[in-house]
């Protein structure tokens, strides 16, 4: 088994979940990718090592795929394994660029003060992984990369609605602080886990956000491209449910049960997303 598949399954991501719908050989390159962005997550999520050492070591990463575009024996075992994959698909470094300079915001930057600085993070951490993405998956319309941006800030956006508890315990918010004082939400009411109609409020005006923006992917994906963005498009629909779950729940997420979509579920998903691409449909499961 390979480095990257490896950290895929372990991961039991929802994002790797999606991969089981690639051909083998493109399986196994999102692997590669996908190991890249955990490994690079993990180290600036690793709040038991100081700050400037994870700096330092976010840097020997940014070095080191540099070295694996350059053409330049890498020295880690993931960027080794992700070469021919950046060399096969024309992986852009700047892309590899923004995601470090997105994954490194996470060391000092514990807020945000607007929507505009809070999709400009989600661009970097989320959208561009997309924009990689799609270059693995292959697509004709070059109109797949504002597809690629918009669901990337989608998902971005559930995640952060479904993290806002876990964030919190680490003293991070990502809601936006106009936001909270727009609707009269406190820092410390997010710190402290407190839930409130005036919170349901605030969080239901952000989902809406990310609703918008599933429904901007879902108009701009090509129809030609339907087939080879069926990963995405599994993506958009595990997620999109996540965003219909936290709905439900009035976006309380201050309790142990965290919001999911089970295995079983997934597969559902799975099986409906393979076939309304295999007939061609252009209807969305999701938006």
């Amino acid at each position: 088994m390979q480095v990257g598949e490896s950290i895929t399954q372990r991961s039991a991501s929802n994002l790797a979940f999606a991969f089981i719908m690639l051909p083998r050989e493109k399986r196994q390159s999102m692997c590669s990718l996908y190991a890249f962005c955990r490994e690079v997550d993990d180290v600036a999520d690793n709040d038991a090592v100081p700050t400037e050492q994870r700096r330092s070591e976010l840097k020997h990463w940014r070095d080191d795929v540099n070295l694996a575009i350059s053409g330049k024996t890498p020295q880690f075992p993931v960027n080794l394994e992700l070469q021919p994959v950046i060399k096969r698909y024309g992986l852009k470094l700047k892309h590899f660029d923004e995601l470090l300079n997105g994954v490194e915001s996470d060391l000092d930057t514990f807020r945000y003060e607007t929507d505009a600085d809070l999709q400009a993070y989600c661009y970097r951490v989320a959208s561009v992984v997309g924009l990689l993405s799609i270059e693995i998956f292959g697509y004709e319309n070059p109109q797949c990369h504002e597809y690629a941006v918009k669901l990337g800030l989608a998902l971005q956006y559930t995640n952060i609605l479904r993290d806002v508890w876990s964030d919190a315990k680490r003293e991070r918010i990502y809601l936006p602080l106009e936001d909270l004082r727009r609707f009269s939400v406190t820092e410390d009411e997010i710190l402290s886990g407190t839930y409130s109609e005036r919170y349901e409020q605030m969080t239901g005006e952000i989902a809406r956000r990310a609703e918008r923006f599933y429904a901007e992917a879902a108009r701009l994906l090509p129809a030609e491209d339907r087939a080879s963005m069926v990963a995405a498009e599994m993506m958009g629909s595990v997620y999109w449910q996540l965003l219909c779950q936290l709905k439900r729940r009035g976006f309380n997420v201050f309790t142990d049960d965290r919001v999911r979509v089970s295995k079983t579920h997934k597969l559902a998903l799975l099986l409906s997303t393979w076939l309304r691409s295999r007939w061609g449909l252009s209807e969305q499961p999701y938006a």
